[in-house]
């Protein structure tokens, strides 16, 4: 593995799911306290970036899945949450094949220049065969996603930084084509954050040649690390874009009192799992990985309990007290983790508390981290917090 993936001067970010989706994260009967609509996610949004949480990701789906019947269209829902907030960066989820590269770019700098700088996309090579399929669009085999996909984010990049941007491709042919205005000019960014994710080798690959973000499915560390090692490989073979991505990590956040409420509350989770759906969703899921040449796709080995969070947000084992959540990040933070993507189940109450019980345990461990490695935590960096009460939620309950 390449050191320089290991940053130890920088604070960790985090984000969370937007849940524009029914039924919540986990396809479970328990009691999930979050509501998919844009009242309850306009407060979220607000409560997240307070609590010192920097990104959200909004979902995409067409047709319905996992047990979910209604879904809010990403990009429109996430140019919401950007009006109502003052500091957070949306993700909008979005799938070549659906978009032009050329649509999408004109979106997202719009969207950029209302926001202030802070749109972002994340690119989906798409799974669902049926959500192309019953809408009349072309279906690629997996591995020929991933050359859509890498031709999409090309296309992506040259429209926001050149004028008379051409590219010739199997996918997209675009010629001398500039959008007027560009993106803003924020200090630090080249452009809009593009987000991309998958973990079969293929999907490393394009990601390690393109994206600025590598995100992942949920995967113990010694497994991230092999993702990690496929990403940088690609990245020093052919690297496009002018710096090595970063990395982020999907994770399902349990935090309780003490590690057995928390287990407890994983074990209810799973014992209360809509079987029907998971194993529908399963189905579909193994189609999709088995699909790659070399049969290491996203879910390839997963387990039922695993997908009970469709995103394997368990295997990450955020699960546990503050203290040994906290000490967990850090121990990936330790092999190239850069960002967590977070889910929860009740997620206005969990959010606030991750971000008054978790996080500052994590920057003092960050700290450590930093000073041991002879050097000082980068505290610039650190997102604005507003104190937990300013909110006036209640979380009795939670805990």
């Amino acid at each position: 593995m390449t050191d320089h993936t290991i940053d130890v001067e920088t604070p960790l970010k985090f984000a969370y799911w937007v849940p524009n989706v029914s039924g919540g994260l986990v396809v479970s009967t328990i009691e999930q306290r979050t509501n998919w609509e844009f009242e309850y996610n306009r407060k979220l949004a607000r409560i997240a970036e307070d609590a010192g949480f920097e990104y959200a990701l909004t979902q995409t789906r067409y047709a319905a899945s996992y047990g979910a019947d209604k879904q809010h269209e990403a990009t429109s829902f996430s140019l919401a949450l950007l009006g109502a907030t003052e500091r957070l960066k949306v993700i909008s989820a979005v799938h070549p094949g659906m978009w032009h590269p050329g649509v999408l770019a004109k979106f997202i700098i719009t969207a950029d220049h209302l926001s202030g700088g802070r749109a972002a996309v994340n690119i989906v090579s798409g799974w669902l065969k049926d959500e192309f399929v019953n809408f009349g669009l072309e279906w690629l085999e997996h591995d020929e996603r991933y050359v859509r996909t890498e031709e999409f984010i090309n296309a992506l990049r040259g429209l926001w930084t050149q004028q008379g941007y051409s590219q010739s491709g199997k996918y997209y042919n675009i010629k001398d084509f500039t959008l007027n205005p560009a993106p803003l000019d924020i200090p630090g960014r080249a452009h809009p954050e593009i987000f991309f994710g998958g973990n079969s080798t293929a999907a490393q690959a394009a990601a390690g040649r393109t994206a600025d973000w590598y995100f992942s499915n949920g995967r113990d560390l010694e497994p991230f690390k092999d993702n990690i090692r496929g990403v940088l490989a690609a990245a020093q073979d052919g690297r496009k874009a002018p710096q090595a991505p970063r990395f982020g990590l999907n994770g399902f956040v349990i935090a309780r009192d003490t590690e057995k409420e928390a287990q407890d509350t994983l074990r209810e989770i799973i014992a209360k799992a809509h079987k029907p759906a998971v194993e529908g969703f399963a189905a579909a899921v193994k189609e999709a990985g088995q699909s790659t040449k070399d049969g290491k796709g996203m879910w390839e080995d997963s387990t039922f309990e695993d997908l009970v969070q469709y995103n394997d947000g368990f295997r990450t084992k955020l699960i546990g007290t503050p203290e040994q959540i906290a000490t967990r990040i850090v121990e990936y933070k330790k092999i190239g983790v850069n960002l967590f993507l977070t889910g929860y189940l009740h997620f206005q109450e969990e959010v606030e508390q991750f971000g008054r019980e978790v996080l500052p345990i994590v920057r003092e461990l960050e700290a450590d981290l930093a000073r041991k490695n002879g050097t000082e935590l980068n505290t610039d960096l650190l997102p604005i917090t507003v104190p937990s009460s300013a909110s006036g939620l209640e979380t009795a309950g939670v805990r």
